[in-house]
């Protein structure tokens, strides 16, 4: 069994999991919120340590990631568990649960994989990674070692510490901000606001590339005043360049709200483009303006995107071809 990194022990024998801030205190044989994480013999272990749930190669707008190496591939690895209890969780198969019988790899196979894919990157992704801490940190140790960068896909739900201990390997983020008000957390996610918040903002201060992802949900969080306010904190706490992902909800798991529109999800970028230079549209057919990358300068067209197919066709030399402007993508 592996050890879990963050726990300590309570005078009345108990054990205090202190990766992320819903501390659960855990006796001798309970299992932590999200399942993965509980107490045997005594000691805080990884339950699903190297337990995956999927695991293959992917485009790396998928994650989503529009502004970071677009068009190349990326391998991805998922487990199970989440240390959130969203109401409408999307993939609420994985996250919800945990298997223990399914395939296994060791952080080394996980590289190997990934070299043998000929991919440049690693994503952590699919349930929540956090709640595999031990896992990704040593595979996110062992692909900088082989050249690899890394990609953490996740609810940014996790203690300062840990945070800080996990961005030291990673290289690119997609944060899932659920919303911008803290009931919405309280009442639909089991969790708050500000320990999200906290994790955007070490993020974009450790130098990692940073995204954001809001699930729109009609008449929950797809208010104009919410979406703006959202939009404001990220420009104004991170930067205006940030990429904003606002992608349509369905019914799942416990959630009975009707699906987004394609009108409501264009009526809160129209919010979000208030603050923000970039703001995208997933899980609908967006038009060009929603899914292509043009310079804010002079809407010269610099990366288009035609479902996960895609073509940087404007920027030379990190600028953009139209009027120089530098462009504010990484690429590989």
């Amino acid at each position: 069994m592996q050890v879990a990194s963050h726990g300590s022990r309570r005078e009345d024998g108990r054990v205090v999991c202190g990766l992320c801030p819903q501390g659960c205190v855990l006796a001798e044989g309970e299992d932590g919120v999200c399942h993965v994480r509980g107490v045997r013999d005594g000691e805080l272990i990884a339950l699903a340590y190297g337990a995956l749930s999927s695991a293959g190669v992917d485009p790396i707008e998928k994650k989503p990631l529009y502004h970071f190496w677009p068009g190349t591939g990326i391998f991805s690895v998922g487990g199970w568990g989440c240390n959130l209890r969203c109401a409408f969780c999307q993939n609420w198969e994985i996250s919800q649960q945990f298997r223990e019988r399914g395939r296994h790899l060791t952080p080394d196979e996980v590289i190997h994989r990934a070299v043998e894919a000929k991919v440049p990157s690693i994503a952590y992704t699919y349930n929540e990674p956090i709640v595999g801490f031990e896992f990704v940190r040593d595979c996110a140790r062992l692909a900088h070692e082989s050249g690899l960068a890394n990609v953490l896909v996740t609810n940014g739900y996790i203690n300062p510490g840990p945070g800080r201990e996990l961005l030291e390997d990673m290289d690119a983020l997609n944060i899932d901000l659920k919303s911008f008000d803290d009931a919405f957390y309280r009442d639909h996610c089991g969790a708050r606001l500000a320990p999200v918040l906290n994790f955007l903002e070490a993020a974009h201060a450790a130098g990692c590339h940073v995204e954001v992802t809001n699930l729109v949900i009609p008449d929950h969080n797809d208010a104009p005043g919410g979406v703006r306010a959202l939009a404001t904190w990220l420009s104004s706490h991170l930067s205006a360049t940030v990429p904003l992902h606002l992608s349509a909800y369905f019914p799942r798991y416990k959630f009975e709200a009707e699906a987004t529109s394609g009108d409501g999800l264009r009526r809160a970028r129209d919010a979000a483009l208030e603050a923000l230079t970039y703001v995208y549209l997933g899980n609908v057919a967006a038009d060009r303006e929603g899914r292509d990358t043009t310079c804010p300068a002079c809407g010269t067209i610099q990366v288009i995107r035609e479902g996960y197919r895609t073509r940087v066709t404007g920027i030379r030399n990190g600028r953009c071809q139209g009027c120089g402007r530098p462009a504010d993508i990484v690429e590989a």
